[in-house]
């Protein structure tokens, strides 16, 4: 029996098993309700809702704290003698790198299929909104945090969820914490492994064929499938194996590489019709406020443009605190506010700069992707967007889908690893189990599809928000008087009223 036959068996099978507990889910969980015309998810409006609540509760912080978090991200205001194991620069990047990706070559594309250009307007919007949220979650994640003897560091959802909610409520919410915090480090291994692990491999190991020669190309075989896979598989297992400071150590290096490399070709495209560029910001405003075509009109443009925003980046999901919490600091809402950053660089620029490169170029496919029943291919539109100028660009896409997926895939490694060991230990055998697992899940990503079980696990990582989201509520009391502490923090240090020694003398507490 060949290789693709028995792939194609357990395609087949799994599929067969899970599909119909994949459509429940994946129904209850992006529930849409009627409204003006088109439908709106419901947990897409749980997401929005808790950006304006945390906008509005913190002032606007991911406004007027902007340049603050830019000079934290700069080392301005690092401390001495900080907890934790990487500095603010590379727990960014490792967070960025886990939400830039796919979403915003495809998905933008998609999102402007749908919603027409004006999408982009309110995706734009839905990211400053995520930036608050973000503030507050990753603040929680450093506050809670867990640093073991050895100096590493466990955050996240499944820490800060049962000491927050014991501080604050006692027994009643030491109990709930704990069960909730179970459930979402289930929520978070599941999703590692199969949206963050197996999907990112096969649609990079996808985009790999289609530029070689497709299914009779160079790699189009189960052969050159099983090299892809276990090639990734190596390195993400080298990298997995060193930890967060390994992990951190090349997502800082390969985020802004791959980010700027994806940028530079999107000023490639607008530069070459700048002239195109002041009409192409005009169709972008009408189109928020007058869409031509979009089923549910304002309302329609403006429900595809936040769906696809909270898809993107992640705010309130609970997953980017996990990456945050290894920062070096002593005052946790400083990494809150270098985290509203990653919503700023995932939506606000990246995603924009994509949507832009689009409605410039104007390619046919995007115009026929706006047809009523057309079939919407993401990644075509953009790559198509590229050819309008650049025809060899499809090979430069290529690249940056590899390092999206190969930076997406390190990043949930590391996510799943801590979800792994809150709830099977920190033994050196169950850390070395589950990267055993999470790298064989990289081979198979090149064999299979497993379209259902990624299903599952979008459902899975979004009925985390509900309960994340519930636990920030609950918590914010908390994130704001940690942000009047570094705020204070940051006054004294620009009056030199502290100095080296002083923050020397504060010890390193650990936790076992």
């Amino acid at each position: 029996m060949s290789l693709d036959s028995i792939t194609k068996s357990v395609d087949e099978a799994v599929s067969g098993f899970f599909e119909p507990i994949a459509n429940w889910l994946v129904e209850v969980v992006f529930y849409a309700t009627p409204v003006g015309g088109t439908d709106l998810p419901l947990i897409v409006a749980w997401l929005v809702v808790a950006g304006l609540v945390f906008t509005g509760w913190f002032g606007f912080v991911q406004v007027r704290k902007f340049r603050l978090a830019v000079d934290v991200v700069r080392g301005k205001y690092d401390e001495k003698g900080s907890a934790g194991e990487v500095n603010h620069f590379q727990a960014l990047t490792a967070a960025v790198s886990g939400t830039v990706g796919l979403g915003n070559i495809a998905g933008v594309a998609v999102a402007v299929s749908i919603g027409g250009a004006g999408a982009t307007f309110w995706m734009i919007l839905c990211g400053l909104l995520g930036m608050a949220t973000k503030f507050v979650e990753v603040t929680l994640g450093v506050k809670y945090r867990e640093v073991h003897a050895d100096g590493t560091v466990s955050g996240g959802p499944m820490h800060y969820l049962p000491k927050g909610l014991a501080e604050r409520f006692g027994k009643n919410g030491k109990t709930l914490g704990k069960v909730l915090a179970v459930l979402a480090s289930f929520m978070i291994l599941f999703f590692g492994l199969f949206g963050g692990n197996l999907f990112q491999v096969n649609q990079s190991y996808a985009q790999l064929v289609s530029v070689t020669g497709g299914d009779e190309g160079l790699m189009g075989s189960s052969a050159g499938a099983l090299f892809f896979g276990i090639l990734v598989a190596a390195l993400v297992g080298i990298v997995l194996l060193g930890g967060i400071r390994s992990i951190a150590s090349v997502t800082s290096r390969l985020v802004p590489a791959m980010a700027g490399l994806y940028i530079a070709a999107c000023l490639v495209v607008i530069l070459v019709n700048v002239t195109a560029l002041p009409a192409a910001i005009s169709t972008i405003i009408e189109g928020a406020f007058n869409p031509q075509g979009v089923a549910g009109g304002v309302l329609g443009a403006l429900i595809v443009g936040f769906k696809r925003a909270a898809f993107s980046n992640e705010a309130g999901l609970g997953s980017a605190p996990i990456a945050h919490s290894a920062v070096k600091t002593k005052h946790p809402a400083s990494e809150g506010l270098v985290a509203l950053l990653e919503p700023f660089i995932d939506t606000v620029v990246i995603c924009t700069m994509t949507a832009l490169t689009i409605v410039i170029a104007d390619p046919a496919s995007w115009a026929e992707a706006r047809k009523p029943g057309a079939t919407i291919e993401g990644v075509t539109i953009t790559s198509d967007a590229f050819g309008t100028v650049m025809p060899w660009f499809p090979y430069v896409l290529t690249v940056a889908v590899m390092l999206f997926a190969i930076s997406t895939v390190l990043t949930w490694g590391y996510y799943g690893l801590k979800a792994w060991t809150y709830l099977f230990g920190r033994s050196k055998a169950s850390e070395l189990t589950y990267k055993v697992i999470y790298t064989l899940f990289a081979v198979a990503g090149s064999l299979l599809t497993l379209q259902t079980l990624i299903d599952m696990a979008d459902a899975v990582l979004f009925m985390l928000a509900v309960i994340n989201i519930i636990g920030l509520y609950l918590l914010a009391p908390v994130v704001k008087r940690e942000l009047n502490s570094f705020l204070e923090f940051v006054r004294a240090r620009k009056a030199g009223e502290i100095s080296d020694a002083d923050e020397d003398e504060e010890p390193v507490k650990t936790t076992v």
